[in-house]
C-alpha cells in the first residue's frame, strides 16, 4: 500500500512538479487520506465511506507535489493537550527518552516525526493548542492558522467552533514555504517568501500581556523566554508590557464553557455512536453527561465566545504581536501523567492554559523554539497576531528566526 502511494505521488510530481515536489509529509490520524486508514487514535478504523478520501489540506499538499509518508499518532479523537494515548501508544519526546516525557498533544506524533526524520512537514490540527503545544514541547515550529483560513473538510471533527488545520515544521522558513504552497490565495511560495523577507524587527511592537499565563510559567522557562525577548529588543524590536485581562477571561471561558465537549459529544453520537462506549476513560469520563447542542447552555456559551472574541482587536491597538509561553512547565514523564485521572486532568489543564485563548478569540499564532529549560527540554515562544493576519505573523516570526537562529542552531539536536 505504501509503495502504491509513493508511486502515485512520484508520477504526479513528475508530470507537474510543484513547490512541495518530493517533500515528505506526515499526517495526523484525524485526516482522511486516500490509501491510508483513519482511526482518530481509537482502536477501530473509521468508516471508509467518509474518511477514505483526502482531506482538503492533504489534497492541497499532494497537488503541490508532497509525498505522504504515513499517519502520526493523536490523542483519541484529538481530545487532550497532553499527548497521551493509552490505546495506540504515546510517542516519546525525543529530547528525553530516559525520563519518557510527554510530547504534547493532541498532534502528539507530529513534532516527533520531524526530529526522527520521517517527515519535513507534519500536518496537525489546533482546537485549543494542539499544533502549538507539541511544537513547543518538542522544539519545532507550529503555526495555528486563523479559523476559517483553510477548510477542515475531511478532518474528524472535535469542535466546529474552534477546529483549525495547519502544520509543524523544523523552521519558520519551512512553515512559510508550506503556507505559500497550499494557501489558495498564494499557490506560489516564492512570492510569499519574497514579501515576508522584507519584514524587519526594527520597530516591530511586541506586547507582553500582564496576565496569569505568564505568572503561571515555571521560572526557568520564563528566564529562557525573557532572554529571547531581550535579544529581540537589542535587534530593534519594541518590547513592552501590555494589557492582558482579556486573555485571562478567554482562558477561563474556554476551559469552563463546554463548547468543545458538547460539539465532540454531538459529533460522536451522530456519526460514530459505536465508538463512544469504547473511549478510554481519559476521554470518555470527560465527555460524560448531557451536552445538547440545541440546549440553552450551549447557546449561551457561544454568545459569550462571540462577545469576547469581538473585543480581540483591542489587544492590538498599539501592538503588532503579543507573546506568551508555548507551555508553562517542563513536560512530565508519561508514567506520571497516566497514573490517575486527577493527575492527568491537572496537567491537561496546565498544558491548554498557555494556548487556548488564541482559539477562543479567533486569532492566529505561531510557536517558535528559543531555548532549553533546566532539564534540557525545549522552550517555545508563542507569537500571536490578529485574526486573518497570518502573513504578517509569519513575516515577524521569520524575522525573529533570522535574528535568533533556527531551532537546530539554537537548541542543537535531541540527544536520541
Amino acid at each position: 500500500m505504501a509503495d502504491d502511494i509513493l508511486d502515485r505521488a512520484t508520477k504526479t510530481s513528475a508530470l507537474s512538479p510543484g513547490p512541495l515536489c518530493g517533500i515528505p509529509i506526515s499526517v495526523k490520524d484525524i485526516y482522511g487520506t486516500s490509501g491510508l486508514p483513519t482511526f482518530a487514535g481509537s482502536n477501530r478504523q473509521l468508516p471508509e465511506s467518509r474518511w477514505s478520501r483526502d482531506a482538503w489540506l492533504v489534497a492541497r499538499a499532494r497537488e503541490a507535489g508532497a509525498v505522504i509518508m504515513g499517519k502520526t499518532h493523536t490523542v483519541e479523537f484529538a481530545y487532550g493537550g497532553v499527548g497521551l494515548n493509552p490505546k495506540s501508544g504515546t510517542p516519546r519526546n525525543p529530547w528525553d527518552y530516559d525520563a519518557d516525557r510527554i510530547p504534547g498533544g493532541s498532534s502528539c506524533g507530529a513534532g516527533v516525526s520531524l526530529w526522527e526524520g520521517s517527515a519535513m512537514i507534519a500536518l496537525g490540527s489546533d482546537t485549543g493548542g494542539s499544533i502549538r503545544i507539541p511544537a513547543s514541547l518538542t522544539g519545532v515550529v507550529g503555526h495555528k492558522t486563523t479559523k476559517g483560513r483553510w477548510p477542515t473538510q475531511g478532518v474528524v471533527q472535535l469542535s466546529a467552533t474552534f477546529d483549525t488545520v495547519g502544520a509543524l515544521t523544523r523552521t519558520v522558513e519551512d512553515s512559510a514555504w508550506f503556507f505559500g504552497s497550499v494557501d489558495p490565495f498564494w499557490g506560489d511560495p516564492s512570492s510569499l517568501l519574497e514579501k515576508l523577507t522584507k519584514t524587519s524587527l526594527d520597530g516591530i511592537r511586541i506586547g507582553i500581556p500582564e496576565c496569569s499565563i505568564w505568572e503561571a510559567c515555571q521560572n526557568d522557562l520564563r528566564n529562557v523566554l525573557e532572554t529571547s525577548l531581550t535579544e529581540l529588543k537589542a535587534a530593534g524590536a519594541q518590547v513592552r508590557r501590555d494589557r492582558g485581562t482579556l486573555l485571562d477571561d478567554a482562558v477561563d471561558l474556554y476551559l469552563t464553557c463546554g463548547i468543545g465537549k458538547a460539539e465532540l459529544s454531538a459529533f460522536l453520537n451522530t456519526h460514530l455512536p459505536e465508538w463512544i462506549e469504547e473511549l478510554h476513560p481519559i476521554v470518555g469520563t470527560r465527555l460524560e453527561g448531557p451536552h445538547p447542542l440545541d440546549g440553552p447552555e450551549h447557546h449561551e456559551a457561544l454568545l459569550k465566545q462571540r462577545g469576547i472574541s469581538e473585543q480581540a482587536s483591542e489587544l492590538f491597538t498599539d501592538t503588532d504581536v503579543l507573546v506568551l509561553p508555548g507551555h508553562l512547565v517542563t513536560p512530565p514523564p508519561i508514567k506520571e501523567v497516566s497514573s490517575d485521572l486527577e493527575t492527568y486532568s491537572h496537567i491537561n489543564y496546565t498544558t491548554l492554559r498557555a494556548t487556548c485563548a488564541v482559539n477562543l478569540l479567533d486569532l492566529c499564532a505561531i510557536c517558535v523554539p528559543v531555548g532549553l529549560d533546566s532539564k534540557g527540554m525545549p522552550v517555545g515562544l508563542q507569537l500571536i497576531g490578529r485574526g486573518g493576519d497570518d502573513e504578517r505573523l509569519l513575516g515577524i516570526a521569520l524575522a525573529l528566526e533570522r535574528s535568533l537562529g533556527t531551532a537546530e542552531a539554537r537548541l542543537g539536536s535531541p540527544p536520541h
